[in-house]
């Protein structure tokens, strides 16, 4: 799941052509993004996203070693995914005032850091503790991506870059579920679970070792300050929001749960409230307002929320279902996935050219053939049951995997196509938290339905009705994207 730099930035912002000609332009004071370049931001995109998803196939090691119990692996989990979503915005706002190499360079050498706390904690409150930090580096380094693509290129080279991007995000959420697998059945030098967060410090090293080199610096003209009370009640809203749905179920949902979320509306409100009054101010606030006025990021931030719920309640439930229903090993159960990383890959790469001719129709495809696979997922599990295979799981991972790489990408296209390059840092911010709270949201919530209708029936019969609800999300999704600008720069 990121600041106003010319006097114009604080006026309401145009909601069609004279935004896009702004988003258009390229920061001139850096040079253009090499293919190196972009290829190591990339890289800085995979970690974080990788991260939040390697650890449902460890869960059950981690629970063993560290006998961390059901509400502290949810820690585990929530603690880099909260502190991720909550500073992700303040961290595109860093990056348009410190210069976005130079917080890329930050969070990146923060994340190797991390990783390897992670890796060599002795107890399961450590590793929680770990973890949060990992998420703040991860704030700090992914907006940055986003930024520095929509600030260092333009036109076709443009379009390339973020749907390279699109398919490397979707790519990182599913091979992490594959890696984590794949790196607790190795069990390297005795490591068991510890591998999954040790290995990101060589890529760390390698990432930055590159950025210094190929990575240009770009930053807003005129940045501007941190927006304080912005910054502690959008804070304050999203872990009033996530922290409860995500720790009440595992926690017995304790009393400070219910006063958790009666607060967010709350915070939600004066939140919004303070940034209105700021951006009318002539101030700079940390999320304007006046950028919801742009058409295309408004509604593309609408299907990517419903997008990015299903996708990380999908990824859960599938983890949880494959393990603990099927008892597959992690290997067996990560690789059940590969048929939709490639699929999504692939259809990812097709989307630019596809676009071209189709415009954002593309997404209403996507979101019907993604329909179609959830569908093919669903009759699997209900017909199958408890036999059922990764091979008859295949068709439904290919084909729901094809249709989420023709959205995604092309909802990031969307949702930045009008972003003015000055605001760059801010449009990248509140995309990219929008997508990880719903990730979160979606772990918390299609999780929990998961498992407590496991607890009174049919794991196989909980895994049918999850899916069910997903496909019903998809294609509301798709009758919502008939709303999308037929045409995307």
């Amino acid at each position: 799941m990121r600041t106003p730099a010319s006097p114009s930035a604080t006026a309401p912002a145009p909601a069609h052509g004279s935004a896009r000609g702004s988003g258009a332009a390229v920061d001139h004071a850096a040079p253009a993004l090499g293919s190196l370049g972009l290829f190591t931001v990339l890289l800085g995109a995979a970690l974080p996203l990788i991260d939040f998803f390697i650890v449902n196939v460890a869960l059950p090691t981690i629970d063993h070693d560290l006998a961390a119990g059901p509400a502290m692996l949810e820690l585990v989990v929530a603690g880099y995914g909260l502190a991720y979503a909550v500073l992700l915005v303040l961290g595109g706002r860093l990056g348009d005032l410190f210069g976005r190499r130079r917080l890329f360079l930050a969070g990146m050498a923060a994340f190797g850091v991390t990783s390897l706390a992670c890796g060599l904690a002795p107890d399961a409150w450590t590793l929680v503790g770990a973890r949060v930090a990992q998420g703040a580096s991860a704030a700090l380094m992914l907006p940055q991506v986003l930024a520095t693509i929509h600030s260092s290129t333009t036109g076709a080279r443009r379009a390339k870059a973020l749907s390279l991007y699109g398919a490397t995000a979707g790519l990182a959420m599913v091979a992490g579920q594959i890696l984590g697998g794949v790196l607790v059945a190795a069990d390297l030098a005795g490591s068991g679970w510890r591998a999954i967060f040790l290995v990101n410090v060589p890529v760390a090293a390698a990432g930055l070792l590159l950025a210094v080199r190929t990575v240009p610096e770009t930053r807003s003209e005129r940045p501007a300050p941190v927006d304080v009370p912005g910054t502690l009640l959008l804070g304050l809203a999203l872990l009033t929001l996530l922290a409860p749905l995500t720790e009440g179920r595992a926690a017995g949902w304790p009393l400070w749960t219910w006063i958790a979320l009666g607060i967010f509306p709350f915070a939600a409100g004066a939140f919004w409230w303070v940034e209105l009054r700021a951006d009318r101010r002539g101030r700079t606030p940390l999320v304007p307002p006046s950028l919801l006025g742009l058409v295309s990021l408004r509604r593309g931030l609408a299907l990517v929320l419903p997008f990015s719920i299903g996708f990380g309640g999908f990824m859960f439930v599938i983890a949880v279902a494959l393990q603990q229903g099927l008892r597959m090993s992690a290997v067996v159960s990560g690789l059940a996935l590969v048929p939709m990383a490639v699929a999504f890959f692939g259809a990812s790469l097709a989307g630019p050219r596809l676009v071209r001719r189709w415009g954002t129709r593309v997404v209403t495809a996507g979101a019907l053939v993604q329909a179609v696979g959830i569908g093919l997922l669903a009759l699997a599990a209900w017909g199958s049951w408890p036999d059922l295979s990764a091979w008859s799981l295949l068709p439904g991972m290919a084909v729901a995997g094809l249709g989420q790489g023709l959205q995604l990408p092309v909802l990031f296209r969307v949702v930045l196509s009008e972003v003015p390059a000055d605001r760059a840092g801010v449009g990248s911010g509140v995309m990219v938290t929008t997508q990880q709270s719903a990730l979160a949201l979606g772990v918390a919530t299609l999780g929990s339905l998961f498992l407590s209708l496991s607890a009174s029936g049919s794991m196989g019969t909980a895994l049918t009705v999850t899916l069910l609800i997903q496909l019903a999300a998809v294609l509301l999704t798709a009758l919502m994207s008939l709303r999308l600008p037929r045409v995307v720069s």
